[in-house]
């Protein structure tokens, strides 16, 4: 990864702030929780994938179609998050791997 690169993922990211901070607050809140939420346990391309902005896109649309944040994602955000990141290798899943277990199979003893 180059300084350039380095550069522009920060210029983007920063860009990405600036839209989730021009949020009312309610979204943002939501927004912020659903962030700290992902990056404990969402997928491996979430830095880089269209997740977050694509949330992001979806929080604008609400705000200008003039409904509030839990009317879009329902009162359980944790599952709200789930159902956007089922289907994606988590970094849980590559542990999983590492260790020579099946992801989402519990080990018995």
């Amino acid at each position: 990864m180059s300084i350039q690169d380095i550069i522009e993922g920060k210029k983007q990211w920063r860009a990405h702030m600036a839209r989730v901070k021009a949020l009312p607050p309610d979204y943002r809140i939501v927004y912020e929780e659903m962030q700290k939420y992902l990056f404990k346990v969402g997928p491996i391309s979430l830095p880089d994938g269209p997740l977050l902005p694509g949330i992001v896109d979806f929080f604008e649309e609400g705000v200008a179609a003039g409904r509030g944040v839990l009317e879009l994602i329902g009162n359980d955000v944790a599952a709200f998050c789930d159902d956007l990141v089922k289907d994606s290798p988590t970094y849980a899943d590559v542990y999983q791997e590492s260790i020579g277990g099946e992801p989402g199979a519990a080990e018995t003893t």
